[in-house]
Order: structure tokens, then sequence, then C-alpha cells
């Protein structure tokens, strides 16, 4: 059956993500995809796409009715870049911008002004959005601490797992790292996920006063337990291999709902993160997808490297991301 019909014949809070056996590589990124037909397309500020990946990564997007792009840069350089790549970017609203921060700013200015809901990195560096994101006028930041997530495709196992924060909170304090959990909550069940699993890291299971991060995943759960975080469970410290493997939860009998089923495993900082993204990326054959949240509007990061699926996945999390705010402010005006 193909991916779409399927998505269609699933029952209502299906986790499109999930599946009981092994998968071949980027089956659950495809089933992401599915989920996102039908559905209609967001405008998109792309900021800076003056590279191939970049730009091609839009117009591929596009093609899927994922987003809507607007290229916001030099336009004589995106231009170029299409007519080399061989890219028919001729019904594309574009905003001509001297140069990347330009280009930044602009892009974020689209989103601030209701004229974007999403927004998607070019072939700029990415302290030079998001240094533009986090102006305090530039009218896109919320009561939220903006986090990074990856959403990991992982081979080996039957669930894509999301991770955060491996790409913007250095060392988060306790207060960010409710942000950030929140976020990463947020994301989950805008992807379908129901009361997504949430294993805090450390490097063990028990709460050690001389490790910071085991105390502060304790104080998350409890947090989690009085309602100051919502719509996940939580559990922690865990280590690794508690939050995602069975076998290892029965050799240490721990009695956790979800030690072993982790969906998302939040990290004490972004080193951590970072290691552990890069090691399934590198070593598990794994690939991640990734998205800042915590803004008005999801903000989509690619990088050169990432392959085509990556890309695409990228941006139907944001897709899927600004369709559940699109059906909250409906309710809300309802």
């Amino acid at each position: 059956m193909p991916l779409a019909a399927a998505a269609r014949q699933a029952p209502v809070g299906t986790n499109y993500l999930r599946h009981t056996n092994v998968e071949e590589k980027h089956e659950k990124y495809k089933r992401l995809l599915a989920r996102c037909k039908g559905l209609p397309p967001a405008r998109t500020a792309v900021a800076h796409p003056c590279d191939e990946s970049s730009l091609k990564g839009a117009v591929e997007a596009a093609q899927l009715g994922l987003l809507v792009p607007i290229l916001v840069g030099p336009q004589a350089r995106i231009e170029a870049v299409a007519k080399q790549c061989d890219l028919d970017i001729r019904r594309f609203e574009k905003v001509d911008a001297p140069h990347s921060i330009a280009s930044a700013e602009a892009a974020v200015r689209l989103a601030s002004e209701g004229k974007a809901e999403m927004l998607m990195k070019g072939s700029l560096h990415t302290d030079e959005l998001m240094g533009a994101v986090v102006k305090k006028d530039a009218g896109l930041r919320t009561a939220r601490r903006i986090s990074h997530c990856f959403l990991m495709d992982v081979p080996a196992l039957d669930r894509v797992v999301i991770i955060t924060d491996a790409a913007i909170n250095i060392f988060p304090s306790l207060e960010e790292k409710v942000d950030i959990v929140q976020n990463a909550i947020d994301l989950a069940l805008a992807l379908g996920m129901q009361q997504p699993k949430v294993a805090i890291l450390s490097a063990m299971e028990t709460v050690n006063p001389k490790v910071q991060s085991t105390v502060e995943a304790a104080a998350l759960c409890k947090m989690a337990d009085r309602g100051q975080i919502r719509g996940g469970l939580l559990d922690g410290p865990l280590a690794l291999d508690n939050a995602i493997d069975l076998t290892a939860v029965q050799i240490k009998h721990i009695d956790s709902p979800v030690a072993g089923k982790a969906d998302i495993l939040v990290v004490p900082d972004l080193e951590a993160g970072n290691v552990l993204a890069k090691s399934l990326t590198f070593m598990a054959h794994a690939d991640a997808a990734g998205i800042v949240l915590g803004a008005r509007v999801p903000i989509i990061l690619t990088s050169r490297a990432d392959s085509v699926m990556t890309r695409l996945a990228s941006c139907a999390i944001a897709f899927l991301v600004a369709n559940a705010r699109r059906q909250s402010a409906s309710k809300a005006v309802a």
C-alpha cells in the first residue's frame, strides 16, 4: 500500500513514526512525509539560499507540497545558482537582500509580520540566522527558551527518537531545561505521538548529589508531576542504555514506564547531546533532521552535509509543527 494511502487509513492518533520491526533506512522519515499529504503548504521565508544544497532543498520541499518558499537574499546570486543547477524558481516570490545578515533580518521580518509561517536556513551561518531571530525588537521571541531538537532516524531502533538540546543551549540551567523539555514534548505531540515518553539522561539511574544532572533530572520529573511540564511522561535520571534498551532495564530491575521506551532523550548539556547525535549519525548510520523551537515560528536548520531525505524530513517536521499551531489557533478563535 502506498504511504499516503496508509496514512489516510490509519486510526486517529496513530504514531506514524513507530514500528514493531527494524526497518530500512529512511522508512520512518517516509511515513513522516506521508503524514503531511493533503495539508496546505506553509509559506516559508528561506534565508540566503545561495548554494545548491539550500536552494534545491527548498525547491524539493515545495514540489512535495510542504512549503511555499519565499527566497530571501541577493537575487542575482540565487538566480545564478538556480540556472547552474537547472532549478525552476520562476513561480517563487523573491525578496532582495544584499548579504547574509540582511537576508536573515528580512526573513525574520517576514515571519514577524505574519507573511511566513516558517523560517528556513539557507547558505548562511546558523548564528547569523539565530542572531536575527533572538533580537528583542525582531518580534519572534516568546516567553519560552529557544531550543533545538534532532529527530533521529536510527535504523536499529523501532522508532524515531528526539534528542534535545544538542545545538543551541550550552549549559542549560534547570529553569531553561523546563522549556527545553516542553518544546520537545510539543514537537512530539505535533508529530502524532500520544503522551511521549521523556528520559532525562545522566550517567546513572540514581540521584547522586555530586552529579548535578541527576538532581536536575529528579526535579524535572517532580515538576511534571505538579503540572509545570505538560503533555509527556517523564522519568530520570536514566543512563542512555536504560532509556532505550528494554534488556538493560530488565537486567538492572528498573521499574519505570519510560525506561527502555523513551521517545525523547534530554541530554545534560550541548556537548553530551552533540556527541550522542553524531555518534548515532556516524557509527549507527542514523539521519538527524533538525528544528529550532520556542520562537513564534518553527525554524528549519539544515546542513550542507544533509542527505535529500534528511532535508525533506526537517521541512516536514517544521510543517507539522506549523500545522498544529494553525489548528490550535483555529480552536482558540472558535
